[in-house]
């Protein structure tokens, strides 16, 4: 294990941004504006590129602590959702690699013998909504990096209260690979993260958060926690769109971060009032780390969720009608 790896994975992510930002390579994945956009002009979509660089060459000093079947689904998603970042892959091609990562991950871990099938099947489903959630969020200015930056750190601290040095290192390397990426991408952006990053990095929220739980560092709920504002913008806005009988596969704009922008909120606004959310959830999780279900935390979360997205969808339903005015 090596307690150097998180500046390994900073400097390498800084690193390599900077050289394919030098480079013809970064014309050849732009990403265009389209009906889910919220910038106007084509950005380089290479700072997953960059981010996973970082993380694998810090976990490379530690691969003693790694698992077969955490680094074979996640190298796969990551060639996958390069290929989708050049070529634009069919939606079901993505979602079979996905499923496939999944399943890797919960049937190489043991939670099938560990714990049954109904665990393994809950667990599978939560990777692959997570792994497509984290995808969904990526669509502002330091939104996902910084999810990435709070997220993981709160993983690590939890693992180094477990006295968990190495799980600890594995996601302060993530954490720091975010923050390499976060000087490239927080407002004004040069560069997008791009499939290749949000992909993996969802992927990753579930499956350290898999890990943690195995080895006792954190309970089963802690990941839902610390990742609640992802989990509860995404989650809400495909229900309501469900309901709706709209296509889920469809370009939108119609997540809470989208939204809010598109009202007026700044990228930098909005990446501030979201960091708040991922600070304070990471801290409640933490400081609840040891009950077996905190209620009285999730019972405060859901009533700033709730309120937050009421007020949003108020000042939504105002802004439409002055537009229609």
């Amino acid at each position: 294990m090596s307690y150097f790896s998180p500046l390994v994975a900073a400097l390498i992510t800084i690193l390599v941004i900077a050289v394919i930002l030098s480079s013809r390579f970064r014309d050849n994945i732009q990403d265009i504006p389209n009906e889910r956009s919220l910038h106007s002009t084509p950005i380089p979509r290479i700072g997953g590129i960059g981010l996973m660089t970082g993380v694998l060459s810090a976990w490379a000093l530690m691969f003693t602590s790694l698992a077969w079947w955490l680094m074979l689904p996640l190298i796969g998603l990551i060639f996958v959702s390069l290929l989708d970042d050049m070529h634009n892959l069919p939606v079901r091609q993505r979602f079979s690699a996905q499923i496939m990562a999944a399943a890797i991950l919960v049937g190489g871990s043991g939670l099938f013998a560990d714990h049954g099938i109904g665990i393994a099947l809950v667990v599978l489903l939560f990777t692959v909504w997570m792994t497509n959630l984290y995808n969904f969020m990526d669509g502002s200015n330091g939104l996902a990096g910084g999810m990435a930056l709070f997220g993981f750190i709160a993983y690590g601290i939890a693992a180094l209260i477990a006295q968990n040095d190495a799980l600890a290192m594995l996601n302060f390397s993530i954490s720091a690979a975010a923050a390499g990426f976060l000087l490239y991408n927080f407002q004004p952006a040069r560069v997008f993260m791009g499939d290749a990053g949000s992909i993996p990095l969802g992927f990753l929220t579930a499956a350290m958060g898999l890990l943690g739980w195995q080895q006792g560092a954190w309970a089963i709920w802690f990941p839902l926690m610390v990742f609640s504002p992802f989990i509860v913008d995404a989650s809400v806005t495909l229900a309501k769109r469900t309901v709706r009988g709209v296509k889920v596969t469809e370009a939108h704009r119609e997540h809470y971060y989208q939204r809010a922008i598109q009202m007026g909120w700044s990228h930098r606004k909005l990446a501030l009032v979201e960091y708040a959310l991922m600070l304070g959830s990471g801290i409640s999780a933490i400081l609840a780390r040891d009950q077996a279900l905190p209620w009285q935390a999730f019972l405060m979360w859901g009533c700033i969720y709730g309120a937050l997205m009421i007020a949003l969808d108020a000042a939504w339903r105002r802004t439409e009608r002055e537009k229609h005015a």
